[in-house]
Formats: C-alpha cells, sequence, structure tokens
C-alpha cells in the first residue's frame, strides 16, 4: 500500500477544497486530522483528511493543508471551526496529535515519512503490507 500526503497548501483559500474533498468523499474518510506545533514561537495546526485506500491500486491519499492555521487551542478562528463543522457533519472526530514543525526537516519529504511513521505507530495507518 501506498499512503503519501497530498499538500493543498497553507489553509487559507484552499482550505475550502480541503473540506470539499471531505464532503464529496464520505464514503471514504477515515480520519480527521489535527497536527499542532510551533513554527517561529507562533502555534500553528496542520489539518489532514484521511481517506479510505483506493481499490484497485492500493494508494491511500492524506490531503493536508500544512503549518497555516492558527491552533485552535490557544486562539479561536473560523477556519478551524469550519474544519470542526465539517467533523461533526461526517460523524467523525478530530484526532489531535502535537508533532515537529516541517523546517526542523531537510526536505517536506523527510517530514512527511515522519507523520506516516507517527500515524502507523499510533495505528491511524495499516502498516506497510
Amino acid at each position: 500500500m501506498i499512503q503519501r500526503f497530498i499538500e493543498l497548501g497553507s489553509g487559507y483559500s484552499d482550505l475550502y477544497e480541503l473540506l470539499e474533498i471531505g464532503k464529496s468523499n464520505k464514503h471514504r474518510v477515515v480520519h480527521l486530522l489535527a497536527l499542532h506545533t510551533e513554527l517561529n514561537d507562533t502555534p500553528i495546526t496542520s489539518l489532514v483528511i484521511v481517506l479510505k485506500p483506493t481499490q484497485p491500486g492500493d494508494f491511500q491519499p492524506l490531503y493536508v493543508c500544512r503549518e497555516g492555521i492558527p491552533n485552535p487551542n490557544h486562539k479561536a478562528n473560523k477556519r478551524y471551526e469550519l474544519f470542526f463543522n465539517l467533523a461533526t457533519e461526517l460523524n467523525k472526530s478530530i484526532i489531535e496529535l502535537q508533532v515537529k514543525n516541517s523546517k526542523q526537516f531537510a526536505e517536506i519529504g523527510l517530514y512527511y515519512q515522519h507523520l506516516i511513521g507517527i500515524l502507523r505507530m499510533n495505528r491511524y495507518l495499516p502498516a506497510l503490507q
């Protein structure tokens, strides 16, 4: 199985695309994630929608708006509220994790591999087969 992050942007106008992906793929949504971190002493959040793997192909996409949304635990904001409303509509809870920020990695690909490892370890993603 191939699991890959698909980055939409930082969560400004592209957040609406993330929400639309969740709404139009209700039957495939497995998890909604809020990945909290700090960047330049500012608490921020990445929002992620994890879909079921494709059949055939075994490709599992993780759509992400990376590190552009204020952490809702520090500052309430409309963008996170929209994501919370999607979770309510889909009858899902938002899984919140504290992670390193992407600037701590030499390449963005290494950052995403790190996150996939964390998600597999916590059994939010299936292990390699």
